[in-house]
């Protein structure tokens, strides 16, 4: 059995290099296979996992569009495949690289597997393109590895057919265990900012740059100013989201505005922040790991769990809401709750599963 594991940008590698790793490990044919949607944060993270590309399409350039980066992915995949013959292409979450690898390899007639299968907001434009990306995978997998049982029902509900669907837990978790076995997290903070009385906050997301984001930087910065609780923000490298998150910040004596940090960096902030502000979907999940409230800072969540866990809030994106949502995450006692969203064996899963399938 020969299998494909594809990634192109930073959450896709946190997610599926576990996954290298196990197949590896279980001496596994398996082929590490980047597209290049985001260079240098890919190039960085393959350091951290101690693993490097079998392919790289490299095919990054600047400025390029979503439907410059699905023509590069699905032009590399009809190459790649008439070279190599793969039973298996696992893709993971919802980039547009995940969507265009799942799409190239279904018409080539190679098995697709979906790891992180299920997740929906509801709205088709929020996240965009990410709800559409996830939609189309799903419907051309022959696998779908849902991370919590929620992900599978939501599946069942869309009349997908339950033999193709395995809950396996999320593989973001794997990821946290093996930077917890292999680096020193608090002297790693330290390093950064010596003290816990901040909170740590990301903010990205495409439908979230403008004035959403101004309200959501505004609550922020509000609270911090008020509470003396600092902010540590790694700043993303997306030139729309600098100028509105300086634009709001600059000059605010109780923030810290970094560059952007590794995943071993971005971990140890997050063990040691009080809380979480973030419209990202991977820290709703790896919060939880240390016991860290999330204040969601989206109109809409694909990840209820963290909700329902007692773990997070959906703040939204209007200032009173957002400062709202702070206060809640201030006041927040973990008590005996656990990580919703998996133990850290999904790789393993995952990869028993598709043994299994080609008995």
């Amino acid at each position: 059995m020969r299998i494909g594991i594809v990634f192109g940008t930073r959450p896709e590698i946190i997610k599926v290099a576990p996954v290298y790793l196990k197949a590896k490990e279980m001496s596994l044919d398996a082929d590490f296979i980047c597209t290049g949607q985001h260079r240098e944060m890919v190039d960085m993270m393959k350091g951290i996992f101690g693993v490097d590309s079998d392919i790289d399409m490299n095919i990054m350039t600047a400025n390029q569009t979503l439907n410059d980066v699905m023509y590069k992915v699905v032009q590399g995949f009809e190459e790649l495949l008439k070279k190599r013959e793969y039973d298996w292409i696992l893709v993971q979450g919802d980039t547009t690289t995940a969507m265009a690898a799942a799409l190239a390899s279904f018409n080539r007639g190679v098995k697709v597997g979906h790891i992180e299968a299920g997740l929906r907001s509801g709205d088709l434009y929020d996240p965009f393109p990410e709800e559409m990306n996830r939609r189309v995978i799903d419907q051309v997998s022959e696998k779908m590895f849902a991370p919590t049982q929620k992900s599978k029902e939501t599946l069942l509900r869309e009349g997908f057919d339950e033999s193709r669907i395995v809950v396996t837990g999320n593989t973001v978790i794997d990821a946290q265990m093996y930077v917890m076995n292999h680096f020193d997290l608090d002297g790693i903070r330290k390093k950064i900012i010596d003290h816990e009385n901040y909170f740590l906050v990301t903010l990205h997301r495409r439908e979230n740059i403008g004035q959403r984001m101004r309200n959501i930087l505004s609550a922020l910065r509000k609270f911090s100013e008020r509470e003396g609780i600092e902010i540590v923000f790694p700043v993303h490298k997306n030139p729309k989201v600098r100028e509105v998150v300086y634009d709001v910040l600059e000059g605010c004596k109780t923030a810290h505005l970094l560059e952007p940090v590794d995943y071993v960096e971005l971990t140890a902030l997050l063990k040691g922040a009080r809380f979480v502000a973030t419209d990202s979907g991977g820290i709703q999940e790896e919060a939880p790991t240390f016991g860290k409230f999330v204040a969601v800072c989206r109109e809409t969540t694909e990840r209820p769990e963290l909700i329902e866990s007692g773990f997070g809030v959906l703040a939204g994106t209007q200032e009173e809401s957002v400062l709202d949502a702070l206060y809640k995450a201030v006041d927040f006692e973990p008590h005996d709750l656990r990580n919703p969203f998996g133990d850290g064996k999904a790789s393993e899963r995952i990869l028993k599963s598709l043994m299994e399938e080609n008995r």
